[in-house]
C-alpha cells in the first residue's frame, strides 16, 4: 500500500481507479494524442449511445457532430500542442453526437495526464439537458418553436381550417398531452362545436357539439375568458368530470380561450394522464397558440369580408356605367314631365295631371332603384368608432413579432396623450396589416418595422394632402419600413387595383388599392413615401371623432338663390339632358351658353369670358373628363363657380384627389328645385 493512501490490505491503486473510472457518474474518455480512445467508462458510453468495446479504439472525431468536426480535429491538434486543464463549465455550448446521429448538449472537461509520464487526456463528459434550468430553457425553446411555426403557417395559409388542424397537433406534440382539441362557438351561442383534434373521445368527434355546463372547466373559461387548469380531476372538488374521462384515465387538463378582438369564440383545451401536469410555462404557451389562432380566425373574416367588397367593385364598375346612363334617360323624362305639368293648357286637364302625376311617381322610384343600384356598387358598409390607437397598434404588433420573421425588429411609439381616431377598427387593423406583409416582403433579409402615430401637423403637409383633409384635426398612422423601396414608376401606380410587383400566385394588387379605398371612405388621406434602397413608409390620416371635418360630411350649404341673370356655361354631352337643362336655367333667369364637349367649352373660356358658373357633367364621352376641364377653367378664370354632375355616386368626386373642397355635385337626375339648390350653394361655396 502507498504511504498516500488508506486502503485496506490487499487491495492496490490500480483496482481502487478501475472501480473508479467505472463508476464515476460523468463520462470519461482517455484519450490518446492521435485522438483514439484508449479507455471509456459504462456512463460514457450510455450517453453517447455505445457498447464500451465499440467506444474502445475509435477516434474521438466520431463523437463531434459533422457540421464542425473538422473545426474540432484542428482545436484538438492544437490542444495536444499545449495541453492545459479545463475544468468542467467554463463552456457551454458543447454538443456530442451520438451513434443514432442524434445530437446531446455536454459539458466536458479536459484533464492532461502529460506531466504524470502518461500521454492521455482524460475527457470528463456531463449531460447538461438533465441540468433543471437547461430543461427549462429546451422547454422553452421547443415551445417557441412551435409557436414560430404556427405563425409561419398562419401568414402563408389562406385557409383557416389548416390552422384548425395543425393547432391541436403542435399542442399535443409539444406539450407531450394525450388529448388537444379546438371547439368553436356556434351561431346559437350556447353550444360549440368540435373543429379539430388529436387523441379524442368518442363523444368529441370532430363535427360534434358540446354544451357545456358552468361547473366544468370549459363552461368557466367560455364565461369569463381566462385559462382553467384541473391539476388533478379525480381530487378536484370544483369541477365533476365525467365518467369517461376518468375512465380515460385524463386526471390533468388546462382550458385556455380563443378571442376575437376580446370576444370569446372558443377554446382550445388539451388533457394528460399525468396528474398535476400543467404549469406556467405550460399555460402561456397554449395561450400563445390559442392568440394566434384566434387572430388567423379573426383575420380569415375580415379578408373574407375585404374579398367581397372586391367582388362589389368589379361589379360595381359595371353597374355604375349602366346606372349612368339610366340617370341620363330619367333627368330627360322627369325635367320634361315637369316643364309639361307646368304648361298652362294642362291645369284644365283633369286627366292629363293624372297621368303627368303617375309618370313622375315612376320616375321617382327608378331613380330610387338607380340610387340603390349605385349603394350596391360601393365598397361596403363601415361602421366607424372611436378607436383607441395604443390599444390598435400594440396587440398588432405583438401579432406581427411572433409571427414574420424574427429578423424584422418592431417597434412602436404613440404620440402621449394621442387622441383617438374615427374608422372602423376590423378595417384599419386589416389595412395596417395588409402594410406590414407588403413591408415583410420588402424585407427578405431582416430589416426594422416602425408603427407611429401622432396628431398631424396639418401646417407641415403637401397642398395636396391639405386640399384632401380640409378642416378639422386628424390622427397620422405611419408604418415604416426598412426593405428594398419602390422606385417612381411603382410609386405612381402602387395604388392601383390589380397593381402588384410580386410573382405570379404571390398577390393579388388589391391590397393597398384597399387600404386606399378604406381610408378614403374613412374620408382621410394616404401617403407613400419611398427611396429605392432604403425603404417606405405609408401614413394614413383618419379624423377625429366629433371634428369639424365629421360634422362636414353632413353639412349642407345653403345659399341666399339664384341671382338673376347668372352668367352660365352648360357643358352636357347628352342632346336631351342639354335641352332639359336649357329650360331650367331659362326658368332660373340665367344667361347661358351651352356646350357638347369639354374641347367645345375650352374654345369660350378665354381671358375676356365673363362667366360666374361651369355647370358640366362629369362622363362627356370620349374626350376630356369635367374635372379636367373644370381645373383648366379655373386656372383661366380664377373667379369662376364650379358645380359638376354625374349619374355615378359622390365617390367620383371622393376618388379624384385633386378635387378642390368647393366644388359641388349634382347627383343625376335632378329637379329644377335641386339644380336651383346646388348652384346656390356652388356660389356660396365659392364665395
Amino acid at each position: 500500500m502507498s504511504a498516500s493512501t488508506l486502503l485496506p490490505p490487499g487491495l492496490d491503486d490500480s483496482t481502487v481507479f478501475r472501480s473508479l473510472f467505472s463508476a464515476y457518474p460523468d463520462g470519461l474518455l482517455l484519450v490518446d494524442s492521435g485522438g483514439r480512445i484508449a479507455m471509456a467508462n459504462p456512463m460514457a458510453a450510455s450517453l453517447l449511445g455505445y457498447a464500451v468495446d465499440e467506444l474502445v479504439g475509435s477516434s474521438v472525431d466520431a463523437l463531434v457532430p459533422d457540421g464542425i468536426r473538422q473545426r474540432h480535429a484542428a482545436y484538438r491538434q492544437a490542444y495536444a500542442a499545449a495541453p492545459r486543464t479545463r475544468p468542467m463549465g467554463t463552456q457551454m455550448a458543447l454538443v456530442a453526437r451520438r451513434r443514432d446521429g442524434s445530437e446531446a448538449m455536454v459539458e466536458i472537461a479536459l484533464s492532461p495526464l502529460q506531466d504524470h509520464g502518461l500521454p492521455f487526456v482524460v475527457a470528463a463528459i456531463r449531460d447538461i439537458a438533465e441540468y433543471p434550468r437547461v430543461k427549462q430553457a429546451l422547454q422553452r425553446a421547443r415551445y417557441s418553436e412551435h409557436v414560430a411555426q404556427l405563425g409561419r403557417l398562419a401568414v402563408d395559409a389562406r385557409d383557416p381550417q389548416q390552422l384548425i388542424q395543425r393547432v391541436p397537433v403542435l399542442a399535443a406534440e409539444a406539450l407531450e398531452v394525450d388529448t388537444a382539441l379546438v371547439l368553436l362557438l356556434e351561431s346559437n351561442g350556447l353550444e360549440l362545436r368540435v373543429a379539430g383534434g388529436v387523441g379524442l373521445l368518442a363523444a368529441e368527434a370532430p363535427g360534434a357539439t358540446l354544451a357545456p355546463r358552468s361547473d366544468t372547466p370549459l363552461g368557466l373559461v367560455m364565461a369569463q375568458g381566462r385559462p382553467v387548469v384541473v391539476e388533478d380531476g379525480r381530487a378536484d372538488l370544483r369541477f365533476a368530470a365525467s365518467p369517461e374521462i376518468l375512465e380515460a384515465g385524463l386526471t390533468s387538463s388546462m382550458t385556455v380561450p380563443l378571442l376575437d378582438r376580446s370576444r370569446v369564440i372558443g377554446a382550445l383545451k388539451v388533457r394528460s394522464r399525468q396528474p398535476r401536469r400543467f404549469g406556467d410555462e405550460e399555460q402561456r404557451f397554449l395561450e400563445s397558440l390559442a392568440s394566434l389562432l384566434g387572430t388567423s380566425l379573426q383575420r380569415a373574416q375580415t379578408e373574407e369580408a375585404l374579398n367581397h367588397a372586391q367582388r362589389l367593385e368589379s361589379v360595381g364598375q359595371l353597374t355604375g356605367g349602366i346606372a349612368h346612363d339610366f340617370n341620363n334617360l330619367l333627368t330627360v323624362i322627369q325635367g320634361n314631365l315637369q316643364v309639361l305639368e307646368e304648361l298652362p293648357a294642362l291645369a284644365q286637364d283633369a286627366v292629363g295631371q293624372q297621368l303627368v302625376g303617375a309618370a313622375m311617381r315612376a320616375s321617382r322610384r327608378g331613380a330610387e332603384l338607380t340610387g340603390k343600384l349605385l349603394a350596391f356598387s360601393r365598397r361596403q358598409v363601415l361602421q366607424p368608432s372611436a378607436v383607441e390607437v395604443p390599444a390598435l397598434l400594440n396587440p398588432l404588433a405583438e401579432l406581427l413579432r411572433r409571427t414574420l420573421d424574427q429578423r424584422i425588429r418592431i417597434d412602436v411609439e404613440v404620440e402621449p396623450g394621442c387622441p383617438p381616431v374615427l374608422a372602423d377598427p376590423g378595417q384599419l387593423e386589416a389595412a395596417l396589416l395588409n402594410i406590414a406583409i407588403n413591408a415583410r416582403d420588402a424585407m427578405l433579409d431582416g430589416g426594422r418595422l416602425g408603427f407611429r402615430a401622432a396628431v398631424a401637423d396639418l401646417p407641415a403637409l403637401g397642398a395636396r394632402l391639405r386640399e384632401e383633409l380640409g378642416d378639422g384635426e386628424f390622427i397620422c398612422i405611419s408604418v415604416a419600413d426598412t426593405g428594398t423601396g419602390m422606385p417612381e414608376s411603382v410609386k405612381e401606380r402602387a395604388f392601383e387595383p390589380f397593381f402588384t410587383t410580386k410573382q405570379v400566385g404571390r398577390g393579388t394588387g388589391l391590397g393597398l388599392s384597399a387600404v386606399y379605398g378604406f381610408v378614403k371612405q374613412s374620408r382621410g388621406a394616404v401617403s407613400l413615401d419611398s427611396v429605392t434602397g432604403q425603404g417606405t413608409t405609408i401614413s394614413l390620416y383618419l379624423p377625429v371623432p366629433g371634428g369639424a371635418q365629421a360634422a362636414a360630411a353632413d353639412e349642407e350649404a345653403e345659399g341666399d338663390g339664384v341671382p338673376a341673370g347668372l352668367r352660365v356655361l352648360l357643358v352636357e354631352d347628352d342632346a336631351e339632358v342639354r335641352e332639359v337643362a336649357q329650360h331650367f336655367l331659362t326658368h332660373l333667369g340665367c344667361s347661358f351658353r351651352i356646350c357638347a364637349s369639354a374641347e367645345q367649352a375650352l374654345t369660350l373660356l378665354t381671358p375676356e369670358a365673363d362667366f360666374e358658373l361651369l355647370i358640366s357633367d362629369i362622363a362627356l364621352g370620349a374626350g376630356m373628363r369635367g374635372t379636367e376641364l373644370a381645373r383648366v377653367a379655373q386656372q383661366r378664370l380664377p373667379g369662376l363657380a364650379v358645380l359638376l354632375m354625374s349619374g355615378f355616386s359622390a365617390e367620383l368626386l371622393d376618388a379624384d384627389r385633386e378635387s378642390p373642397a368647393d366644388w359641388e355635385l349634382l347627383p343625376k337626375p335632378y329637379s329644377r328645385s335641386q339644380l336651383a339648390q346646388a348652384i346656390a350653394s356652388t356660389l356660396a361655396r365659392a364665395a
